[in-house]
Parts: structure tokens; sequence; C-alpha cells
């Protein structure tokens, strides 16, 4: 094995391979990678530059792996980089026709929206079946200014993995709900030492309870918390 002569300035600035004057062709591939990648996002429309779906997601990183690799390496023809140029935003087009006649073929590419809390109560299912957590959702209310579960009519996770809210109007009495600070959820406790409003914490579920050991019906847990009344502030 060859030794590494650490620091080496010309073997860190100068390839063994290839002469010095190969920069001038690294600079021509650099434009002309970068004309297509372009070309590319032009084609995939403004869409294509906001926040990307799972299937625009897989089509940039292809490109930009033939893109930087035709960059500056030397045994990458440009053409073949130019066909997977072409064939790549050709698929795009493709099945975006596809997808705007198939509700199925849009749903299975990109996600379909889903519900994730309606009334104040989490859908259990939906929740677990996404992989999500607690410190997500919770985590992207708080940032909507809400206290708790009771002030949202839905939320719904679009295709993109952006949320939507809707909530109730101010002008309506305050609904209770679980409270979704960090503090209160900390002091979920199975045995309610008073009776009152109880919020269960793993879905969200507010029923009269009387001192005791309960389990929530909905979720079928028993970990619970006061429920809040607090108006939420615009």
């Amino acid at each position: 094995m060859e030794q590494i002569t650490p620091f080496d300035w010309h073997r860190m600035l100068w390839s063994e391979d290839a002469p010095p004057a190969f920069l001038w062709e690294v600079l021509l591939r650099c434009v002309v990678t970068y004309l297509l990648v372009l070309g590319a996002l032009r084609v995939t429309g403004r869409r294509g530059v906001r926040q990307l779906s799972i299937f625009e997601l897989s089509i940039i990183l292809a490109l930009g792996s033939a893109g930087g690799d035709a960059m500056f390496y030397q045994d990458v023809p440009l053409l073949h980089v130019a066909v997977v140029f072409v064939v790549v935003p050709t698929l795009y087009l493709i099945f975006n026709r596809i997808t705007e006649k198939s509700v199925k073929f849009s749903n299975w590419l990109e996600g379909a929206t889903i519900c994730l809390i309606e009334d104040g109560v989490i859908d259990i299912e939906e929740f677990r079946k996404h992989n999500l957590t607690y410190k997500e959702l919770f985590g992207e209310l708080r940032q909507r200014q809400v206290e708790h579960l009771g002030q949202v009519r839905k939320m719904y996770m679009e295709a993109t993995g952006e949320i939507s809210v809707f909530f109730y109007p101010t002008t309506e009495p305050v609904r209770p709900g679980l409270p979704i600070w960090p503090e209160v959820l900390k002091t979920a406790q199975a045995h309610v030492a008073e009776p009152g409003s109880y919020a269960c914490t793993e879905c969200g579920r507010v029923v009269e309870l009387p001192a005791a050991t309960s389990v929530c019906t909905g979720c079928h847990q028993n970990c619970w918390v006061p429920a809040c009344t607090r108006q939420r502030e615009t």
C-alpha cells in the first residue's frame, strides 16, 4: 500500500491521474450539468422548489447524484448524464399526469392527507400507523399558539408532511381538552385523586371521572391530567 504523506499539498490540490489542464474540463462539466439541473427544475415547475413530496425528493437526489459525479469525474461521459436528465424529468411528467387521473395512484406515490385530530381527540390508529411521536405533534401545535386540544377542531397532515390546523371560533364556548404543555403532561397519573373533568394523555379524550383509577374508553389507557378550558389567544 502506498504511503500517504499528511498535508501533501501537491496530492491535495492535484490529481495524479489527471493533468492540471483537466480543470478546464471540470469547468465545462460544471456549466453543462448546472444548466441541465436548471432545465430539470424548470420542467418540474414551481412546485419542485417548494415543499417536496417523496417522489419529488427522489428526483432531486437522482439528478444531484448524476450531475455531481459528472462535474469532476473524468470517466463520466456528458452524454450519459444528458440521458439521465432527459429520462428522469420525463418520468416525472408522466407520473404527474397519472396522479391527476388516479387518486389511488397519487396516494400511493405521494401519500394521502390524513386527519390526526378531530374535535380535540387524537386518531390513535392513524397516529401510530405513521410512526409519529407526541413530541412532534404537540410541538407543531404549540408553535401555532395551541394550549390544549379542546381548541382544535381538526388537524391534518398533508401529503408533503406539513400540518394544517383548524380552530373553533373564539365566539363559541371553550371546549375542555388535553393540555399540551410538557410540564403538565409530566404530572399525568393513573389514579385520579379528586372527581372532575380529566383528559387522557394518550388520545386526548375528556371525560368526567370519579376519585379512582379509570381506563379510557377510546384508547384503553389509564393516564390522566386535569382538562384545560383556557380560551385560545389570537
